[in-house]
């Protein structure tokens, strides 16, 4: 049985880089349709993220762009902006991560789309929201990380600032879009209204931090300092074994004495400092530095034996080589492989949502810049010759051998 609650729904994707193309990836695994709008120089995401055999794909754009059609477009064109004209009057939902002057400048703002069409849905994933002074900066995931603090539990924790090593701001905010999508959508059903939406990075992250790490702060006056200082020990961290590392976490009392008794300290089962949940928040710094020491009495393989038993969550750390050997991931069939129109044999990675017995299709691989460019045309009204025109004028690109439509 198919999982395609956004059959029939039509969006327009003037993303780029990884949260817009995140957001409407996403959505393209509920079953919508998606009109990627490129421009000639292409997404950046193309060249970042590992590089193609080719130089047309990136590792990272392949995977953020999957089942997606691409229409090439060079909008600083009149009769291109023309075809964007069109576009947006077929789709049902506009996605953008451009800055906001950007799409005002070319009349794909949220109030020129609704001025003509009043029934869109438009989604703008920005930096930071228009009704602050930050609007119309520009921004990239570490520095909303920084911003937002994230970076800065880094420094609470270790004494210097961090990024974590991937985008996850991008992930988080792209991810959140597409469920106000699926919202508006839902609503759209209900009433035929069409909506703006906009889903801003830094303020997005810094809710995340702060509806963790407020805690004391969360009381007017304060209780005590900002921050989990769980969270915030500088053992909280993965724990070494006799040959690598292993990563667990215990919270209530039975776990704690299973842990401890697992772990040879049995003595400390009765210290009224780790007896019960709330003695071990007291007494949090001490605790984790017991938690947080090291196991090399035994190998990772033989803890996890050991604490498996117990029934303690426990996991080998991975590495990016061995997590796609995880034999979990193998077992479900998370990667697997399929041969792309140009980059020969790729990974392709399943949607991890599973509906019913199923899961939704991965859809087809990501497209060489203008790969539908033909049949887009056609669909929106072109005659042959029109779309020849474009094409000879560069106001439109067609990939080399891409079909017509």
């Amino acid at each position: 049985m198919s999982f395609e609650p956004l059959k029939g729904v039509r969006i327009l994707d003037l993303t780029s880089v990884v949260v817009g193309p995140v957001c409407t990836w996403r959505l393209g695994q509920y079953g919508a349709e998606i009109v990627k709008l490129e421009s000639p120089e292409g997404d950046l995401m193309r060249g970042l993220g590992g590089i193609s055999p080719t130089g047309q794909h990136s590792g990272a754009y392949l995977h953020f762009n999957r089942g997606k059609r691409n229409i090439c477009l060079d909008l600083k064109q009149p009769a291109a902006r023309d075809v964007a004209t069109r576009l947006l009057a077929s789709a049902d939902v506009i996605v953008a991560n451009m800055r906001p002057h950007a799409l005002a400048r070319l009349g794909l703002d949220a109030e020129s789309v609704r001025a003509r069409h009043p029934d869109k849905i438009h989604c703008l994933i920005t930096g930071y929201g228009t009704d602050g002074p930050y609007s119309g900066r520009p921004t990239y995931d570490s520095v909303v990380q920084a911003a937002s603090g994230m970076a800065g539990l880094m420094l609470a924790r270790d004494g210097s600032p961090a990024y974590m090593p991937m985008l996850i701001c991008d992930h988080v905010a792209g991810e959140i879009a597409a469920g106000a999508v699926l919202a508006a959508v839902l609503e759209r059903k209900v009433t035929g209204r069409g909506c703006s939406l906009e889903v801003p990075m830094f303020e997005t992250m810094a809710a995340f931090v702060l509806q963790e790490h407020l805690a004391q702060h969360s009381f007017d006056p304060p209780v005590g300092p900002p921050g989990d200082q769980r969270l915030l020990s500088p053992h909280n961290k993965p724990v070494k074994t006799a040959d690598g590392w292993i990563a667990f976490t215990v919270n209530t009392d039975p776990q704690v004495r299973a842990f401890l008794v697992a772990t040879g300290r049995s003595t400390l089962v009765d210290d009224p400092r780790f007896s019960s949940v709330a003695a071990r928040a007291r007494n949090v710094a001490q605790w984790f530095e017991v938690r947080g020491a090291p196991l090399l009495s035994h190998t990772t393989a033989e803890w996890l034996r050991i604490l498996h038993a117990a029934d303690i969550a426990v996991q080998a750390c991975h590495t990016l080589e061995t997590l796609p050997r995880d034999p979990h991931l193998e077992a479900v069939g998370l990667i697997r492989y399929e041969e792309h129109p140009t980059e020969g044999r790729t990974a392709a990675l399943r949607s991890t949502i599973r509906f019913d017995a199923d899961y939704p299709s991965p859809g087809a691989p990501a497209q060489p810049r203008g790969t539908d460019t033909r049949a887009v045309l056609e669909e929106l009204g072109y005659r042959a010759e029109q779309i020849d025109a474009l094409l000879s004028t560069k106001a439109a690109h067609a990939a080399p051998g891409s079909p017509p439509g």
